[in-house]
């Protein structure tokens, strides 16, 4: 029994859509996951520089981008934070118990920004919120 050609167009068809449909769902899983960043995707390293200042240790900040997307507005947590040297307040500037990072300007995927300060013991920043941007 051979089947009509209505049959066989209709099969065509619903294969080609399907094929469609794959590549939309496919694509769109891909890009989200590709630019699916949180906080997570900040990561922060302390270490000692060796240097003291005012008897107290001095510390580097990294704070690192791990998302292709940019994120501007970065907080941290800072409750407490002193330092026996100056930083710089438009990289970290503190606001109460939380600090902003670079005036809330965007740190572009794979960026870092870096800081110093001078307190014993160091203190834990961890990223508190941010503002996802355009992925590359």
């Amino acid at each position: 029994m051979t089947e009509s050609p209505i049959t066989m167009s209709t099969k065509g068809t619903m294969a080609t859509t399907f094929k469609y449909f794959t590549s939309i769902i496919f694509l769109t899983l891909f890009i989200k996951g590709y630019c699916d960043c949180s906080l997570n995707n900040i990561n922060i390293g302390t270490a000692r520089t060796g240097r003291e200042i005012q008897g107290k240790p001095e510390w580097n900040v990294s704070v690192i981008n791990n998302c292709n997307c940019e994120q501007s507005q970065i907080t941290l947590s800072c409750k407490g934070f002193q330092t026996a040297e100056s930083v710089d307040p438009s990289i970290f500037a503190i606001k109460g118990d939380s600090c902003l990072l670079i005036n809330g300007s965007a740190l572009k995927g794979s960026d870092t920004v870096n800081f110093s300060y001078a307190w014993d013991p160091p203190f834990l920043l961890l990223p508190t919120s941010s503002v996802l941007g355009s992925c590359s």
